[in-house]
């Protein structure tokens, strides 16, 4: 198995093991070599209106994330786990994720083959299923299966005494 099918294959079971747990998968990755990876789960909690997950709350659901990727058995050899939360980079990767962080500034790149893609702007939302854009003035939009990778980019004011991240 590729490692894509095998970051798939984790994504579904994790996604439905992780309803029980009031836990929202945020992404998984594979990343190192095929004899021992690393694989990073990043978890958030499932109800958007509590505040981001704490490292001892990560800490307590580690154990049935590593439970689940053990049933499955998708390695030939040993694996790294890591589970974390989904920091200020937040991934986002289905349509509710563009619906909830709408307005918010964002890092995208596509699939295209030809001409751009890489789009640094803000985030409109949802529109007819395809995620809106707006770059330097200029809106653009994506279907979502032709979006590589989507993460929030925090935009930091170092102006003053006092330093913040700007939402």
């Amino acid at each position: 198995m590729t490692h894509e099918h095998i970051t798939q294959t984790l994504l579904t079971t994790l996604e439905q093991a992780a309803v029980a747990h009031q836990i929202d998968i945020i992404d998984v990755e594979i990343v190192g070599a095929s004899k021992a990876p690393v694989v990073r789960v990043r978890i958030d909690h499932d109800d958007p209106n509590k505040p981001t997950i704490g490292l001892d709350e990560v800490t307590q659901q580690t154990s049935w994330i590593s439970e689940v990727i053990d049933e499955l058995d998708p390695f030939v050899g040993s694996y790294t786990l890591e589970v974390s939360s989904p920091g200020l980079s937040r991934p986002l990767r289905r349509l509710k994720d563009f619906e909830r962080f709408a307005q918010q500034h964002v890092a995208l790149s596509t699939t295209a083959h030809e001409g751009r893609r890489r789009y640094t702007g803000q985030l409109l939302g949802v529109e007819d299923g395809r995620i809106v854009l707006e770059v330097d003035g200029e809106r653009f939009t994506f279907a979502l299966e032709e979006i590589n990778r989507c993460t929030l980019k925090p935009q930091i004011d170092f102006s003053g005494a006092n330093s913040k991240i700007l939402q």
